[in-house]
């Protein structure tokens, strides 16, 4: 009697497990079923964009070889000039627009020797170039450089966004143009439309000369230049231009005309700096002791005021429109106040005067730094020992900016902007 329910229980089992078994390998089947369904529609999707990768990539490939064969077009163009043929002194030309096309702050912080690192790259880089096209020159080959700017706007603009100091950016440029007496620097007048007529000016007159075959430029920009390069190709001689870019990308505004582009940029970056906004200065008056007011105006019985300008309060010190002379307060200034571009007219606090005296230690003493004795000794204004001292980061990148033998002491060093 005991057996029989043992047996029922080992048959409940048995129901249980099967019951179990056939529910996992139906939802296993229904599973399976799914993702098959899944991955069918998977490959009909990776069919469609296969279709559509293969379909741009013939696209892609039509444009290259069209863009090709016009670049080609252009160089046999000019190859089959009679002028050409017969060139015995041939000119290889650069452009530079100096304000757009911003040389490497690497280069430009290393001044003379920076400038004429910079003038060596360009001309090899070049030259490497001209190697890899099918061109033929014969006689002697001139190769020129010019570089417009607006001088004293850019040197401002470098020194608002601390990119480099005045020294170093004149030094950079005159290592650049005693590269080769063909290295020109052009200082193109006071505003940016200036510098483009300029740049428009040369490059219509020598890109027509038969001469001529290539003018590197940099600096490009469609608006600027669109009727210079419309006027070119009208006369069939564009295919002598080469853009000059910093990045793989090109120039930040896509040329209007196809032409060939190369990048160099080892020398130059595609950067930009922002535009700097200066404000005006406090207006002020001139005072008498026997100025007064009447109804806001000036009038002759007016009380005397403290003579000079206040400093404008929303503004640092080396960003007043000028800066206050640091010569002029700490010590004595040599120009004077008649040559100075330094303002020496402001009334300033002992805060101001501290802080300008700091400041003024942090830039190297020019007497130094030209391995001369500086004759202001411990009066200087100036910085002659760097605050960084012997392990200055910077020296050993060949980057600080102060270079004199006696600026960087091994021991009993002191910070001069803590001493001031």
């Amino acid at each position: 009697m005991a057996a029989q329910p043992r047996s029922e229980a080992n048959q409940q089992v048995w129901d249980e497990t099967l019951t179990k078994l056939l529910n996992l390998s139906s939802m296993t089947l229904q599973r399976n079923a799914e993702l098959e369904n899944r991955v069918a529609e998977l490959e009909v999707e990776l069919l469609v964009w296969k279709q559509a990768h293969s379909v741009a990539l013939e696209a892609s490939e039509r444009d290259a070889k069209a863009h090709n064969a016009q670049l080609a077009a252009l160089n046999r163009q000019i190859s089959s000039m009679d002028s050409f043929k017969t060139n015995y002194n041939p000119l290889i030309l650069c452009a530079i627009n100096g304000d757009e096309f911003l040389f490497k702050q690497e280069l430009i912080v290393q001044g003379y020797q920076g400038g004429r690192m910079a003038a060596q790259i360009i001309t090899q880089s070049i030259a490497e170039y001209l190697a890899n096209e099918d061109i033929h020159v014969f006689g002697r080959l001139s190769f020129w450089i010019n570089i417009y700017f607006n001088k004293t706007a850019l040197k401002e603009s470098f020194l608002e966004n601390n990119y480099c100091t005045p020294d170093q950016f004149d030094d950079f440029i005159a290592g650049f143009t005693h590269a080769s007496p063909r290295f020109l620097a052009i200082d193109g007048g006071s505003s940016k439309d200036a510098t483009e007529a300029k740049i428009r000016e040369y490059l219509q007159v020598y890109t027509r000369f038969p001469q001529t075959l290539r003018v590197f430029f940099g600096g490009y920009d469609a608006t600027a230049y669109m009727g210079t390069f419309s006027v070119l190709e009208k006369e069939q001689v564009i295919g002598k231009v080469v853009l000059l870019t910093a990045s793989e990308n090109g120039e930040r505004e896509a040329p209007l005309h196809s032409l060939p582009q190369f990048k160099l940029d080892a020398v130059f970056t595609s950067d930009k700096l922002p535009r700097v906004t200066r404000k005006l200065a406090p207006l002020t008056v001139g005072t008498s002791n026997n100025v007064t007011s009447n109804g806001g105006l000036i009038s002759p019985q007016s009380p005397a005021r403290p003579i000079g300008r206040l400093i404008d309060p929303c503004l640092p010190l080396h960003k007043q429109n000028p800066p206050p002379c640091n010569e002029h307060y700490l010590m004595t200034c040599s120009k004077g106040a008649a040559l100075c571009k330094y303002a020496h007219d402001y009334v300033l606090t002992p805060e101001q005067l501290h802080s300008l005296a700091v400041n003024a230690k942090k830039a190297p003493c020019n007497w130094l730094k030209n391995g001369m004795p500086c004759p202001f000794g411990d009066k200087c204004c100036w910085g002659h020992v760097c605050p960084n001292g012997a392990k200055c980061y910077h020296l050993s990148k060949g980057k600080c900016w102060f270079k004199g033998e006696t600026m960087h002491p091994t021991s009993g060093a002191f910070s001069p902007i803590e001493s001031s």
